[in-house]
């Protein structure tokens, strides 16, 4: 049985179909192809079928630059949505009162080293590297750093029980972020 750094068990989780329990490298091709759907999701500004992504319960977090271990209890996110808050961003980035939205940027997701480094009760902890780009009005922004998962992989599809996007950037710049990381 595959062990990943830390020493938790990869495959050997019950909650997990069989296929996939006895197969790491099929896990995470999954695991990658659903984070690849979510990024093609939001690249098309599908925000609808993204938000179909999360499970009921789920939250979204981005901490402030340069903390990535920061409570949304005690610090000031950029994002701190739970379930609710999510939906009502998505609903509202789809309206044309959005209009750091209105019309909409052109936007382009890159994810990079998935690794699964958790699994338990079909709940897998799951990291990766992103870059985004957002161009707007002839300006292109550059978002990148880690995000880091929580995805229930015993449901069909996998939904996202959690989601923090860490940014590597020490400040924003134009100091706001109006898209979905």
């Amino acid at each position: 049985m595959a062990r990943p750094p830390g020493g938790r068990v990869v495959n050997g989780d019950v909650g997990l179909p069989a296929s996939l329990r006895n197969d790491t490298a099929a896990l995470r091709a999954r695991m990658e192809d659903f984070l690849y759907l979510e990024a093609d999701l939001l690249d098309e500004w599908k925000i609808e079928e993204w938000f179909a992504l999360f499970a009921e319960g789920a939250t979204y977090e981005v901490p402030p630059t340069g903390s990535d271990e920061s409570d949304p209890a005690t610090s000031l996110f950029y994002i701190a949505d739970d379930y609710v808050r999510l939906r009502e961003r998505v609903v509202r980035l789809t309206k044309k009162e959005a209009h750091s939205e209105f019309p909409r940027s052109q936007q382009r997701h890159m994810i990079s080293n998935v690794r699964i480094t958790g699994l338990s009760e079909g709940v897998a902890d799951v990291s990766c590297n992103f870059v985004t780009y957002r161009a707007k009005r002839g300006v292109v922004d550059t978002y990148y750093g880690k995000h880091v998962y929580r995805i229930d992989v015993s449901a069909e599809p996998f939904r996202i029980k959690s989601k923090r996007s860490v940014l590597a950037m020490d400040m924003l710049y134009p100091g706001k972020l109006t898209i979905i990381i």
